[in-house]
């Protein structure tokens, strides 16, 4: 196949004009842009509605029994829930290997066959958890109210959806509708009504009702009653009841008709003003840059007639990120290119420097081929990816490269060099490309929250090795044979001159330093393999010694700062409110602080207030704002100093629960997160409040909390026996309370794209003490009324305000944050660990576990370890078979160590602490290592066939192979530089992969070039003792 393409030119020019146009069509209509990938979701949600209930009420009439319908079915790893005020939620992950939507349809089949729900449940929803993929959020906010806001936002929404690129928003920060209808006791009793009756009445008279055709001789004709109420005029007419005297009672005549929000307390202000979201998303393969500007089109268009007082403006701009992130990430790669060229050019012939460099982008486009098949985006992991790679694709291109340059001195002709030289080094290359492939394979199959991310590396490092392999072997040679050499008669150009010198050079270090070194290495190889083994012993001991640190996850700083407030459960809305505008107003200090004089632009973009949330949360807030991004800021001020600015502006909120910071990306759990299991929420509580104790002597800790507030204040009703004598039981006197106090939901009526409530209760001003309830009249069988203090009894209490379960016990979690860079995460979760398990030993049956940080860590060095055996094992086998050898493998494989202790000395010179993408990195580096070994140890193999001593063959092989070699690791770590020294934001935790990359591999060069002749030495002379 070789000799074929390099003869046939033809043949070579169509594959490789065939991979570049293919790779271009699908870069720009297969291939979307997002910043961080997507990903198929492996868990099912169940939810359930029960409006009005405690969560406690909840966890047993509907949380236990879904988890209880669903335990037994085959694929499920985990089930967790969380029941609180009015509603259940369950989460079930699905084990690895089964497939999501078969097990997905089972617990629906089974959720749906429970019929022991309370009668007031809500349809459950059983769905595949959705990782909806936003794009950007359009603001409207205004100087008026929540009603005229959200009513201008909802034509805004509905424009939006027109727009071209577009095809699925949602509103947000927004109360939904409710018509909520309220009656007061007093006229309950002068009209001889109850609440349930009211409710009944508006029930039949609102109402469509179809009643069959009527069959003429002219055709069908349809029947129907058309009654039903959509607004509160048409509401108010409903006849209530009829008097003796034939008068009507209509609704409007005894009730206050409010068409409105619901009670939820929530309230969202956008720097400053009263606001209303509409979340826009991408679906597919939409390109988050075409949504993104068409929305920012449309509010461009739209400033000049926006209605007086209106403000539109967006937040959370995906696309701005994506295009600035993959600016700068192309920029590194194109900027590693360029230095690659450059260096490929000062040391080959420019033809051959050329067609080398020629195979990156080739092989890049046959990567871009592959990637939709995949499903792979281009974003932020991905275009590492290349980055990665791009040093080390022109390896074999390189070697081939210089091979087939050396055969065109001694070759008949062009054609001849170009296919001897490139068969020559065909089966190197060949197994040098695979044992990479073979090391970055693994990272496909990472577990844990971040296994999916570190797959976007592999699936397109993998390609590219590949599609450059078929490059060098059918196209270069093509190419390659057209090279002449030098007429030595004609004068030198400027660049052959600067070549000469950079040659001259190589020739230089090799004569007067490498082989000086090399034969005395030879010459004491006990003493040198000793010397290596005593400075990688002694570098080993510094790293383990806490000479570099080891972080899990760096703490990177975000563009995106965010305060969460929680204050005790119960805490009035309004209190709430008073404090998370507070906050917003720090900020805005701040935001006046850190604005520039000249262009009125501040580091603070734009701040977002939100109080309240759905469900009745009145105890909790947040306040974000953006800043701009690193690479376009011109001042050095980072979210990380506005933080703690902030957080001594804002200082101690008395009463506050919790009050967290966050302003840092890919965080995905807390570094500190212990999880506490049992049956009993008390026990749970006491030993949460002794491990917050724990942590807090920890002095890097900080920002302890709990996952179970205080609970809301409770009365619960016990009836007397004088209700008893009425003939009422518990079940219909509280269903009467509810009622009266939540309201009775009558109907659920569709205006527009609203789904509006009709509830029917007593109006708020009745229900604002424990008077109120005390007074409220329940109706006996008899038809009678009498007040509820006649017949019940109030006992105070209290109510959790939300249940956590996993696998069917109880779970509280204790969470803390802490200062990774001064902080040594092995001894304090080792001593943390040690407190734990002598506190459970005073209470049975409540079990522990390290979730957050610690479960990552755990999955993915569990994963790592694996990996690193399956590595270990296909890199001896890919360099045992070219080989033909067991024993080589082991001289090749000798120079592992070396590349990694090089990468734990980069971080160091780098100033960084050792992560899991640094371990990664490593991994990666154990395949790439090993090419330039393996091609030293077959040059020498080659030699040793054609005759003469050993060691003239390994040292021939040394100084012939020390220009290829440190070439194709210059060029790896030249790739690397850009991306080593770049200030981009969401590029900051892939660096250390690429340090220990670049720093590893050369390291591993200079050993290489030593080591490996003097093992392959002490082998020969090991394996003659058994001869």
């Amino acid at each position: 196949m070789i000799a074929w393409f390099t003869k046939n030119h033809v043949a070579a020019n169509l594959l490789l004009i065939t991979l570049l146009l293919t790779g271009l069509f699908s870069l720009s209509s297969q291939i979307p842009l997002e910043v961080f990938p997507s990903f198929e979701t492996d868990r099912i949600s169940v939810s359930v509605t029960l409006r009005g209930s405690t969560p406690e009420d909840v966890e047993q009439g509907v949380t236990i029994r879904i988890e209880e319908a669903v335990q037994d079915l085959e694929g499920i790893e985990q089930i967790s829930s969380r029941s609180s005020e009015g509603s259940a939620s369950v989460t079930i992950e699905v084990e690895s290997g089964y497939d999501p939507r078969e097990l997905l349809a089972d617990i629906k089949s089974r959720v749906d066959a429970i019929n022991t729900f309370p009668a007031d449940a809500e349809k459950p929803i059983v769905a595949l958890a959705e990782r909806k993929r936003e794009v950007i959020a359009v603001t409207v906010s205004s100087d008026y109210g929540e009603k005229e806001t959200l009513e201008y936002a909802e034509q805004v929404r509905d424009d939006i959806l027109r727009l071209p690129n577009v095809t699925q928003v949602e509103l947000s920060g927004v109360r939904d509708y409710e018509l909520a209808i309220e009656v007061s006791q007093d006229t309950l009793r002068q009209y001889n009504l109850t609440l349930a009756q009211i409710s009944t009445a508006v029930a039949k008279s609102s109402s469509d009702i179809s009643a069959g055709n009527l069959k003429t001789e002219g055709g069908d004709v349809l029947i129907s009653s058309k009654g039903q109420a959509y607004r509160k005029d048409e509401f108010a007419n409903i006849v209530v009841k009829n008097q003796r005297d034939g008068t009507v009672i209509r609704l409007g005549d005894i009730a206050i008709i409010n068409d409105d929000f619901e009670e939820t307390p929530v309230r969202t202000r956008f720097n400053g003003k009263q606001a209303a979201f509409i979340d826009v998303y991408r679906i597919g393969p939409q390109s988050a840059i075409d949504v993104a500007d068409d929305v920012k089109n449309y509010i461009e268009d739209h400033q000049s007639s926006l209605p007086q007082g209106f403000a539109l403006s967006y937040w959370d701009d995906d696309s701005q990120v994506v295009k600035s992130r993959i600016a700068t990430l192309t920029s590194s790669a194109l900027q590693g290119g360029i230095l690659v060229l450059a260096l490929l050019t000062l040391f080959l012939r420019p033809a051959i420097a050329f067609w080398v460099f020629i195979g990156i982008p080739v092989s890049f486009m046959g990567a871009f081929i592959a990637m939709p098949i995949f499903g792979v985006t281009l974003n932020i992991m991905s275009l590492f990816g290349f980055i990665l790679v791009l040093g080390i694709v022109v390896d074999d291109a390189i070697v081939t490269g210089e091979n087939v340059y050396t055969h065109l001195k001694t070759a008949e002709s062009g054609e001849q060099a170009a296919i001897l030289g490139t068969q020559e080094v065909a089966t190197p290359v060949t197994f040098g490309v695979l044992t990479t492939v073979a090391a970055f394979l693994p990272l496909a199959f990472i577990e844990g929250a971040r296994g999916a991310l570190f797959a976007q590396i592999p699936v397109v490092v993998i390609p590219v090795l590949l599609f450059s392999l078929i490059e060098s072997k059918f196209v270069l040679p093509a190419h390659l044979k057209y090279i002449k050499l030098r007429n030595q008669k004609t004068k030198s150009s400027k660049l052959e001159v600067l070549q000469q010198r950079f040659a001259d050079g190589f020739e230089s270090a090799i004569l007067k330093y490498y082989q000086p070194i090399l034969s005395k290495g030879l010459r004491y190889k006990l003493a040198t393999v000793s010397l290596f083994v005593g400075v990688f012993f002694i570098i080993l001991t510094m790293i383990t010694s806490g000479w570099t640190k080891f972080v899990f996850f760096p703490r990177i700083p975000s563009e995106t700062v965010r305060v969460t407030l929680t204050l005790p459960t119960g805490t009035p809305f309004e209190v709430t409110n008073k404090y998370v505008m507070d906050m917003s107003q720090k900020a805005q200090l701040l935001q006046d602080k850190y604005r520039d004089e000249d262009t009125g632009e501040s580091v603070i973009l734009n701040i977002l207030a939100s109080t309240g949330g759905r469900g009745g949360v009145s105890n909790s807030g947040s306040v974000r704002f953006e800043i701009t991004p690193a690479e376009s800021r011109d001042s050095d001020i980072g979210s990380r100093e506005l933080v703690s600015e902030w957080r001594d502006l804002i200082g101690i909120i008395p009463g506050a629960e919790s009050l967290t910071f966050r302003a840092e990306i890919g965080r995905s759990s807390d570094p500190i997160d212990v999880q506490l299991s049992g049956t009993s929420l008390d026990t749970l509580q006491k030993i949460a409040e002794s491990v917050k104790t724990r942590l807090s002597t920890y002095p890097t800790v900080f920002d302890i909390a709990d996952s179970m507030s205080d609970g809301k204040e409770e009365l619960q009703i016990e009836l007397t026996e004088q209700g008893f004598a009425l003939g009422l039981n518990r079940v219909d006197v509280a269903n009467q309370v509810r009622n009266s106090f939540f309201g009775s939901q009558v109907q659920r009526i569709q205006r527009g794209r609203d789904d509006v409530r009709v509830m029917v209760r007593l109006p708020i001003e009745e229900r604002r003490s424990v008077a109120d309830l005390q007074n409220i009249l329940i109706t006996t069988p008899t038809g009678g009324s009498v007040p509820l203090s006649h017949v019940a009894t109030l006992i105070a209490g209290q109510s959790p305000s939300t249940i956590n379960r996993i696998d069917r016990y109880r779970t509280l979690n204790v969470t803390a944050d802490i200062e990774k860079s001064n902080t040594n995460m092995t001894a304090l979760q080792a001593d943390l660990t040690e407190y734990l398990d002598e506190l459970m030993q005073q209470y049975p049956g409540v079990d522990y576990k390290l979730e957050g940080e610690a479960k990552e860590q755990r999955e993915s060095f569990g994963s790592l370890a694996w990996a690193l055996l399956f590595v270990f094992f296909i890199i001896y086998s890919l360099l045992a078979i070219p080989l033909k050898s067991y024993m080589q493998p082991l001289i090749v494989m000798s120079v592992i160590p070396f590349g990694m202790i090089g990468a734990v000395v980069g971080h160091w010179i780098m100033g960084m602490d050792l992560t899991i993408m640094s371990l990664l990195g490593m991994l990666a580096l154990i395949g790439v290592v090993v090419n330039d070994s393996l091609v030293l140890v077959d040059f020498i193999n080659k030699k040793r066939s054609e005759g003469g001593k050993i060691i003239d063959a390994v040292k021939l092989a040394g100084a012939a192979r020390f220009r290829p070699v440190m070439l194709t690791s210059l060029t790896t770590f030249i790739g690397l530089m850009p991306l080593l020294f770049e200030k981009a934001t969401q590029a900051q935790f892939l660096i250390p992969m690429a340090v220990s990359l670049g720093f590893g591999i050369v390291f591993a060069t200079f050993i290489t070039l030593i080591l490996v002749p003097v093992n392959y030495m002490l082998m020969e002379r090991f394996q003659s003792w058994f001869r």
